[in-house]
């Protein structure tokens, strides 16, 4: 009799294990897999690699879209698997998925939040969330949570904990309120994963018994699925693709967690699930800052992928182990409810998860921040008709600060009796302040202020990133790009090379003991005092932090790369993570303005007679990615301007279409803007061109145009390396002002004078005009041999490009401005003109 109801029992296990519904499931687990990642990295890659440029969407609703795409593309087909397949097993699953599917959709609206504000992003979330699990709760039916074993709960616990460790260790908590909406996404993920995986598998396997390792390898696979769809709608601005690697690696604990001393009711742990999977998810979501997470940071810096791909890698090796500990005791696992052992590691784990976060990790919140800008501005104008140039910057110094301190006085009393901490600034009358979405309602209701906008602050890393090293040979010559704007000949004829000059650079910082720049910084013999602000670190010395800085001032002031290799430089890191905001482009400028001591006060110890003759900015501050609207900046660069200080600034990398010119500072009328061409004198197919529509002012931008593509500058580690971009363009202008006022320092602070100069010189451009023309530039640059224009290949998409839409026989136009930047025609007429005086 034993023997006939054992022979009954494996022909059971044999019907439910479906081997066809299996194999099913694996493939179509495969294609959903396969078919949702290169979606989803579509979506994240898509508007930074430039689709945005024919798609009228943002890069947010390009990632919102693909959700979208995926989810319309996978809900058909399990749907009718869900309703039709006859198999109760793997109807439960494909039920499951479709669920998980519908719950990605009703996210990717989400999606299309503003970058610069994911507090929102996750409120939305969460709100979506809740209405989901509400709905999954009234399909799914869950049994009461009574049922649920203390020893699953702890082991939950314990597991839970492992998978939080990696992130405790290298990652970093947001503001307070930011940690509040994680835990509650956290939560509200984890209930719906169990009501999902939790729920439906286990009620199948109430309803059809079978083997427990098949049931737990089976249901492992189907819960990682699970796990995975739903992660593809969660997370914010690139942290999907974290979340998507990362959670299905714990299907199969996942799943062993709902068997743990339930055997026959595997449904009622489901609370237990909920708890593991809410702490799988609470790493990520909480530790991970998805400011870095947008796909161009992660090509230049990689340090959110580095960090997190580490995080990933120990939570796989946590994973498999685990997953092997329980199917080796999948014969003990129904009836195990010992809930003392698993308290004790629970307890273990938690004291070692306090203990790597205090020792390893960076204790403390660190969210993003509210720039404020007042309504009442300073009008300077009236500087700019000091003849003193050391008192026309004096005045314009002392007038800022002390508006600022009047106009601030009230704002400031109410922030220091909340205690809500604060920076004020002087360039822009403004206040950069700690705070959240509340905070941000008060201070836009304070009569006071214009308007509050997003400053955002990334998190600390658990090491510094290292600068990008060049790989090429130092130059034997004049490079071609000096020899393109004739500064060779400047100094050949007349021996100016900008002797008497000081350049202000805000960038990633400088590697200052660089053989082509430490010989003319400022600070060789005087000391860093005055001459070196880090406002990210506090470093004492100038450094680099990415290598971008090192490049374009060595594109200024090189001794062998440099268009002006005698002007001394002093600068200032404002990309030390090649992400800024408002208030860190801010502190930078200042500097610029009224340099002050190490740990000084800009306020009180700031020197303006100590300011930049001319300073480069080759960044831009986009109000999607750095919190800058069109008008942010505007006070300062018209409070530099007169100071008698000359802003060079790179037009932008989003070309060609029209309008592109449109990030602070280089729409300015007060900024000189700077465009790029190649070395056969064709315009960049990157560059930003205008008209400028950000602020409704329609003028033409750039102002000029210089080479910008494949330039050969210094690098850190003492190296050289080429670069391409209109921020290697803005660095020759800025060396041309200063040969011309070394030339002839009359004309220092005289910024009409030297504009109408420059503009007067600009030789005319004579590249390519047509988009047709640029196809066949980039092949020639490229050595790819040149087909006639009739066999250029026709795209197949519409380029609205300022280039087949220009009259270049106008000067300025919004391609290349006034034309090409001509260093010894400027030189020769800033010479004249001191003739003539």
């Amino acid at each position: 009799m034993s023997a006939q109801l054992s022979d009954v029992s494996q022909t059971a296990v044999r019907r439910h294990r479906d081997p066809l519904g299996c194999a099913f499931m694996l493939l179509l687990g495969a294609a959903i897999v396969a078919f949702a990642l290169t979606v989803q990295l579509i979506g994240w890659m898509a508007g930074p690699m430039g689709l945005g440029q024919f798609v009228p969407l943002s890069d947010g609703a390009l990632m919102a879209w693909a959700s979208v795409v995926q989810s319309v593309a996978l809900g058909g087909p399990l749907l009718l698997l869900g309703l039709l397949w006859r198999g109760p097993r793997y109807r439960a699953i494909f039920r499951a998925w479709l669920l998980a599917t519908g719950f990605a959709l009703i996210l990717a609206p989400t999606r299309d939040v503003r970058p610069t504000a994911p507090q929102t992003a996750m409120m939305w979330q969460i709100a979506a969330t809740a209405l989901f699990v509400l709905f999954a709760w009234r399909v799914v039916r869950c049994k009461p949570a009574a049922g649920a074993t203390p020893s699953s709960l702890w082991l939950a616990l314990a597991f839970g904990l492992l998978f939080v460790w990696p992130w405790l260790a290298w990652g970093a908590l947001g503001s307070p309120l930011d940690t509040v909406l994680g835990l509650l996404l956290s939560a509200g993920f984890g209930l719906l994963a169990a009501l999902l995986a939790g729920g439906l598998w286990p009620a199948a396997l109430e309803r059809n018994p079978g083997s427990v390792g098949w049931d737990l390898l089976v249901g492992g696979l189907a819960t990682g699925v699970t796990l995975f769809i739903m992660a593809s709608g969660a997370g914010f601005n690139g942290s999907q693709i974290v979340l998507m690697l990362y959670l299905p690696s714990a299907g199969w604990i996942a799943m062993g967690l709902a068997l743990v001393g339930r055997a026959g009711e595997f449904q009622k742990n489901w609370p237990a699930l909920a708890l593991f999977i809410t702490l799988l998810a609470a790493g990520p979501l909480l530790f991970v800052d998805s400011d870095p997470m947008y796909f161009p940071m992660v090509l230049a810096t990689g340090e959110a992928i580095r960090w997190a791909a580490k995080s990933l890698v120990i939570c796989w090796v946590i994973a498999w182990p685990l997953t092997l500990v329980l199917l080796a005791w999948r014969r003990h696992l129904c009836s195990w409810r010992q809930a003392g052992p698993a308290s004790l590691a629970a307890a273990v784990a938690l004291l070692l998860a306090g203990f790597i976060y205090v020792i390893a990790g960076q204790p403390g919140f660190y969210g993003d921040r509210l720039f404020v800008i007042l309504k009442d501005q300073a009008d300077v104008s009236a500087a700019a008709n000091i003849g003193d140039y050391e008192a026309r910057r004096r005045t314009v110094y002392e007038t800022l600060v002390k508006h600022a301190d009047v106009t601030q006085a009230g704002l400031r009393a109410q922030l220091d009796a909340l205690r809500v901490h604060y920076t004020p600034y002087y360039l822009v009358n403004a206040l950069e302040v700690e705070g959240g979405p509340l905070h941000r309602l008060w201070l836009e209701s304070r009569p006071e202020v214009a308007r509050v906008i997003a400053s955002p602050t990334l998190r600390p890393l658990p090491s510094p990133v290292s600068p990008e090293s060049g790989e090429d040979p130092p130059p034997e010559g004049p490079l071609w790009n000096v020899t393109l704007i004739g500064a060779d000949r400047v100094w050949a004829k007349w021996g100016v090379r900008g002797r008497g000059v000081v350049i202000g650079q805000s960038d990633s910082g400088v590697q200052g003991d660089h053989p082509e720049l430490a010989g003319t910084y400022r600070g060789r013999d005087s000391g860093d005092d005055y001459n070196w602000f880090d406002p990210w670190f506090g470093s004492s010395r100038p450094t680099d932090f990415g290598g971008h800085g090192t490049h374009t001032l060595g594109s200024i002031v090189g001794r062998t790369t440099g268009v002006a290799p005698e002007a001394e430089w002093y600068a200032c890191a404002n990309l030390a993570r090649n992400l800024g905001s408002p208030a860190k482009y801010l502190d930078c400028m200042q500097f610029m303005l009224a340099p002050f001591p190490q740990g000084g006060d800009p306020f009180l110890d700031g020197d303006p007679t100590r300011s930049a003759h001319v300073i480069n900015n080759s960044w831009g501050c986009p109000e999607d990615r750095e919190g800058c609207d069109a008008a942010s900046l505007e006070p300062a660069v018209r409070s530099l301007r007169a100071a008698g200080i000359f802003v060079v600034a790179a037009a932008g990398n989003e070309g060609p279409k029209c309008g592109t010119v449109k990030d602070p500072i280089a729409l300015y009328d007060e900024a000189f803007s700077v465009g790029a061409i190649d070395r056969l004198g064709n315009v960049a197919e990157f560059s930003s061109m205008g008209p400028v529509i950000a602020d409704g002012s329609g003028r033409i931008k750039p102002d000029i145009v210089a080479p910008g593509v494949d330039v050969l500058s210094a690098t850190p580690g003492n190296t050289y390396g080429t670069a391409s971009g209109t921020s290697m363009a803005g660095p020759h202008v800025a060396g041309v002002v200063a040969l011309m006022w070394s030339a002839n320092p009359a004309l220092v602070g005289d910024i009409e004078r030297t504009e109408q100069i420059l503009i007067a010189a600009a030789r005319p451009y004579t590249g390519t005009t047509t988009f047709n023309g640029m196809v066949q530039s980039l092949r020639r640059t490229k050595d790819v041999p040149v087909l006639p224009a009739a066999e250029t290949p026709e795209l197949p998409f519409k380029l609205e490009n300022c280039l087949d839409e220009t009259d270049f026989a106008v000067r300025p136009n919004n391609v290349v401005g006034y034309g090409v930047v001509n260093a010894y025609a400027a030189v020769k007429m800033a010479l004249e003109a001191r003739d003539r005086r």
